[in-house]
């Protein structure tokens, strides 16, 4: 039998012998021996490679429904199955447009994973090439993916007709596809735009919330109103249209004063929002009132009946840039006015003739004549009096009140230690940040500090304020310590020192959930301190580890990091230990 096999692949011989074998063996007759002939066995499947780890990511912007999160995972789910690749995680960036990679948080840190070596997988699915990214430039695009690929992690473009191999036709279509991708935004853009002012010269109100006293109204393709739209709301179908309506009767009523004190009683913005705080009137959005919202609102053309599209735009979201008037578009008598035409054009008057270029010389020469008659000098009567200008900009000129008043002459009895040490403060705070910081990287964590606020975000997940309580005291008084709240407070904690009497050295400091921060400031001294006493901290090692356990040991952090139960229930009871050895020293000492 061997002698009469011609010469076959070693597979194909194997196979024949195999079958020689089956029928010199088997009794059985010509038609069962067919049967078992095509018998596959178990120990005849071949070996699969081994099972390759793959990220996914995913992105859904606004424009297109059928990139959907699901659509885009169920093809990435099939190209994985068909190259034997498991999906171990996924980056998912939700309702994010590709133009700018800034405000994609999940780009970035597959990035980050990336770079740093934290990536546990040698491939990245993607849909195709436009859910990676719309990039204006697409050398951007392709310098992310160069990223992935010079850490040994290929990008594949699960939708695409072509293989992501470096050949040269993959290159070439690669490249078109991003051209394509930023040619697109950029054709819908100029698409969106164009309805957006055909739209606005119609009358429809194009743009987010309306302005005090004014409220939008929801109107079918038909013509037929759908009601009144609240706050936060959007229209849920794109042939619907939005019309400007005058709001609630008391809100108009203060549109009108506004108008009439700026006008006729001649009062600064400044005054005018101070005097409705005082009366207890918010703004739109429950918040007092500041100069500046006083003035978008004189200025405003919507309180006459007008719509005006157009004053700023930012393409592609590019940084925004004011266009020149003939580049507006005004609709005039859009809907029904609230304020006289007459009564608006004075306060623009007035607005326009105030602005006026004005001389240092001639800054100083008003504020020595204001000094004459006031006897004093402060930011408040500055901003109150009509023939100075602001403080703000005197601050600009000068570098500071009190240089202005250095060069007429004047020494001001406020205590302005508290504007010297600024620049102290800001050392002091940036330097436990640093610590708290490294502190958290060594755990492999990830922190980031935004110095405008004093704010440290560990870990993605904590936010911790940071805040200087200063000493304040008068003669034959106790001092007393304030914490103030600020404008910025996120939810998470807040980290205070407190400075000895002299505002000189730290002296101790105090951790607490920023839930007990009800109201602007809180002070305390050292007779009543009792609110904050199971808080405080004695020493910088001690409030960093406190900062530092909670970012670690947080809920949020372990299901972010994919932490086990059992590693949770170490460290509570490390923290309970923790908390006894602190009880033991300082016995009456509460902790959390």
């Amino acid at each position: 039998m061997g002698a009469n096999i011609l010469p076959l692949e070693k597979s194909q011989n194997r196979e024949l012998i195999l079958k020689t074998e089956i029928q010199r063996a088997s009794p059985l007759p010509m038609a069962a021996k067919m049967t078992n002939a095509l018998v596959v066995h178990k120990t005849q499947l071949p070996r699969f490679h081994d099972t390759f780890r793959a990220a996914q990511y995913v992105r859904m912007s606004t424009d297109h429904q059928r990139y959907s999160i699901a659509n885009q995972a169920a093809t990435i789910a099939a190209y994985a199955a068909s190259r034997n690749l498991s999906i171990v995680r996924t980056y998912a960036d939700e309702a994010q447009s590709g133009l700018k990679i800034e405000n994609r948080a999940a780009l970035i840190e597959l990035i980050e994973d990336v770079q740093s070596g934290k990536a546990d997988f040698s491939h990245i699915l993607v849909y195709d090439v436009s859910r990676w990214g719309r990039f204006q430039d697409t050398d951007e695009s392709a310098h992310y993916e160069f990223i992935c690929k010079k850490a040994g992690v290929k990008v594949a473009y699960c939708a695409e007709l072509f293989d992501n191999d470096g050949s040269l036709m993959s290159s070439i279509m690669k490249n078109l596809k991003r051209v394509m991708a930023a040619e697109y935004s950029r054709e819908l853009s100029t698409k969106v735009f164009a309805g957006a002012c055909r739209l606005s010269s119609l009358g429809f109100r194009q743009g987010g919330q309306p302005g005090y006293g004014l409220r939008r109204e929801l109107i079918a393709d038909t013509g037929q109103t759908k009601g009144s739209m609240e706050r936060g709301q959007r229209k849920s179908l794109q042939s619907d249209r939005v019309l400007l309506r005058p709001g609630p009767s008391h809100e108009l009523a203060i549109v009108r004063r506004i108008f009439e004190e700026f006008v006729h009683e001649r009062r600064s913005e400044e005054r005018i929002a101070r005097q409705l705080n005082k009366d207890g009137i918010a703004n739109l959005h429950g918040r007092p009132w500041t100069n500046w919202m006083v003035h978008y609102l004189l200025e405003n053309e919507n309180y006459i009946g007008n719509l005006v599209y157009n004053r700023r735009s930012n393409k592609l979201r590019q940084s925004p840039k004011h266009n020149p008037p003939d580049c507006w578009i005004r609709s005039h008598a859009a809907f029904e006015s609230i304020v006289d035409p007459d009564l608006f054009a004075k306060a623009q008057k007035r607005m326009q003739t105030r602005y006026v270029s004005i001389s240092n010389e001639d800054m100083l020469k008003g504020l020595r004549i204001r000094l004459k008659k006031s006897g004093r000098l402060s930011k408040d009567i500055i901003d109150a009096a009509e023939e100075l200008p602001c403080a703000t900009l005197y601050q600009l000129r000068f570098g500071s009140l009190r240089n202005a008043y250095r060069l007429i002459g004047y020494q001001s009895t406020r205590d302005c230690a508290y504007v010297d040490s600024r620049e102290e403060r800001s050392e002091l705070l940036i330097g436990l940040a640093s610590d708290i910081s490294a502190k958290v990287e060594a755990l492999g964590g990830q922190v980031v500090f935004d110095k405008k606020r004093a704010l440290l975000i560990l870990n993605g997940t904590l936010n911790v304020s940071l805040r200087v309580a200063r000493a304040w005291k008068t003669a034959g008084e106790a001092p007393i310590w304030t914490i103030y709240r600020r404008a910025f407070l996120p939810e998470g904690l807040i980290l205070a020192i407190r400075l000895n009497e002299q505002n000189e050295l730290p002296l101790d400091y105090f951790v607490f959930p920023t839930l007990e921060m009800r109201e602007l400031r809180i002070r305390f001294s050292e007779a009543n301190r009792a609110r904050l006493h199971r808080h405080r901290l004695a020493t910088a090692e001690e409030a960093c580890s406190a900062i530092v356990k909670a970012a670690m040991t947080s809920r949020a952090f372990q299901a972010k990091t994919g932490q086990a139960r059992g590693h949770r229930r170490v460290v509570r009871s490390k923290t309970k230990i923790v908390h006894a050895r602190h009880q033991s020293s300082e016995g009456t000492r509460r902790h959390r």
